[in-house]
């Protein structure tokens, strides 16, 4: 569905996207994960053919975006970061004028609008206006506008961003069922929990240049352990007591706020802790997630 191989895009002398090699298969969900400036934005512009390479290869569909633009644009379905619905519509018209844009027949797009909006749970909302809908709606909805026109291939650009957890789980649950329809997804999340929930593989991307990729689960087990403990003691004590739990775990990170212990069982590692007469204000047992990956492989700085 998409393949890529040294691609690269700059913008004067910044260079956005820096020689990746990415192949996405059909039916699959692919994820891009980086900090803001990591590259994540550029290539999904490229992806969906609207920005050119500046080098390398890219096939989307098997056809190239440089010369076959909208024979590639007409086989996607776009949902932006931002909803861009058109608030002087209704609910049920935003789809029907949108899909009116890609040629489809007046009496099979209204069809069509009235399937995806008992697909996203909006029939009841039909004719209602835009403004009156949540968030959680409107992001439903614009994910039903870019299934108008029955697209192989969905890009997603941080699609729960600002959602309530309830509303996450709906949209999740509407992704994953577009999923096993045989809908190739590529999304781009801050989310560490969405990227395991939805994606089937993943790229960490940094500075431009992807930095590891795999399943979520493999990316945990290649780059972090079964368990994390993480100890909490009294403020400025981090830095002094790190040396004394050092050899408790495969890595021990030093926080502000805690001491994060990685080891293959974090009970045994909290046992140890008080064998040695320590004693954390709090503890904690968890498995090692995803975000343990990233925060490793990108750092914990803000990046502006």
């Amino acid at each position: 569905m998409i393949h890529a191989q040294g691609l690269r895009k700059s913008f004067g002398t910044l260079e956005a996207v820096r020689g990746i090699d990415v192949d996405v298969r059909r039916g699959e969900a692919f994820g891009f994960l980086g900090p803001n400036g990591a590259g994540k934005s550029s290539t999904m512009r490229m992806i969906a053919a609207v920005s050119p390479p500046t080098s390398g290869t890219l096939r989307i569909l098997g056809l190239d975006p440089v010369t076959d633009g909208p024979r590639i644009r007409a086989r996607l379905g776009v949902c932006p970061q931002e909803d861009t619905l058109d608030t002087e519509l209704n609910v049920r018209d935003n789809l029907v004028v949108y899909g009116r844009y890609f040629g489809i027949p007046r009496g099979e797009v209204r069809d069509r609008a009235d399937e995806l909006l008992a697909f996203v749970q909006l029939t009841e909302k039909a004719r209602s206006q835009v403004e009156d809908l949540s968030g959680g709606m409107k992001r439903r909805l614009t994910i039903a506008r870019s299934l108008i026109n029955n697209p192989d291939l969905l890009l997603l650009d941080e699609p729960t961003t600002g959602l309530d957890p309830q509303a996450r789980h709906v949209l999740w649950d509407r992704l994953f069922r577009l999923k096993q329809q045989g809908v190739t997804l590529v999304l781009t999340t801050h989310y560490m929990d969405e990227a395991e929930q939805l994606c089937d593989r993943l790229v960490v991307m940094d500075k431009g240049a992807i930095v590891a990729q795999g399943a979520p689960l493999d990316l945990i087990r290649q780059h972090s352990t079964r368990e994390v403990a993480e100890l909490r003691f009294g403020v400025g004590e981090h830095d002094r007591l790190v040396e004394k739990i050092a050899d408790l775990g495969d890595r021990v990170e030093v926080l502000p706020d805690r001491l994060l212990v990685y080891s293959h069982d974090g009970e045994e590692v909290i046992a140890k802790v008080h064998e040695r007469g320590l004693e954390p204000v709090a503890v904690l047992v968890r498995r090692s997630t995803l975000e343990d990956v990233f925060l490793r492989l990108t750092g914990r700085t803000l990046v502006d």
